[in-house]
């Protein structure tokens, strides 16, 4: 039997920790922090307007809503991207780019998954992608969401589905908590709270989303859609979404 040496493995383990921490840091320029996930409509109607309100409205989308949804799609890419399917990878760009409930989700989507491939492609040199997969993204231009481009990155950099679902939804629940410290629905201290409450919430969808197909697909978080399509309306924003 081969054994792995400690050393080498303890390497690649930091190597693929080092990656999801640049990734998923606010600095790594993919915009997110022009989008609000509907949660501006939200502020604006007083659906959301406590640190309790926050926590919820989070939970919802990790449990039952888009988080769950990115997730699965996230685990669906990356086991196709790893089994080098590139019909079935298309067929997934599409389906997650079809999910998007409003034409700003959509764009929310899109314009972070583009701006995530681009600077992978740009920053990240990986000797071993896997063959074909750049090429489909490409091919995939405006309809690629930001969850399947993270899944062909990691991939491709040969990262854990479990450490990188686990980065994509901790990021996810981050920008959102930014967002409501910025509209001021909590401060500082009570955006930190919010994230710190929902991190069971988000190692539970990593541990449980790595087994799930589309066929688990399914949003019931049913205000955070419907706000995005009202947000498209909203007169005075500081949001894309």
């Amino acid at each position: 039997m081969h054994m792995i040496d400690p050393v080498d493995f303890a390497a690649e383990r930091m190597r693929q920790q080092q990656l999801l921490f640049a990734w998923f840091s606010p600095s790594f320029p993919i915009g997110g922090f022009a989008f609000s996930h509907g949660l501006e409509w939200a502020h604006e109607i007083e659906a959301v307007k406590s640190l309790a309100g926050l926590t919820q409205w989070l939970t919802d989308l990790v449990e039952h809503g888009s988080a769950r949804q990115d997730a699965i799609l996230l685990a669906t890419a990356y086991r196709t991207a790893v089994a080098r399917d590139n019909a079935a990878l298309t067929e997934i760009i599409d389906l997650a780019f079809a999910l998007q409930p409003s034409r700003e989700r959509q764009m929310e989507a899109t314009v972070q998954g583009k701006a995530f491939a681009q600077l992978i492609a740009a920053t990240y040199e990986a000797a071993d992608v896997i063959s074909g997969q750049a090429e489909t993204a490409t091919a995939g231009g405006a309809r690629l969401t930001l969850p399947v481009a993270v899944a062909i990155a990691g991939a491709a950099h040969r990262i854990d589905l479990p450490d990188l679902l686990l980065g994509y939804v901790a990021a996810f629940v981050a920008n959102i908590c930014s967002a409501a410290v910025r509209l001021g629905v909590v401060g500082q201290t009570d955006g930190q709270r919010a994230i710190a409450a929902l991190q069971p919430a988000v190692a539970a969808l990593a541990g449980t989303a790595k087994k799930l197909t589309p066929d688990d697909l399914g949003s019931s978080a049913l205000r955070s859609d419907l706000f995005s399509i009202q947000h498209e309306t909203q007169y005075s924003r500081l949001f894309r979404s």
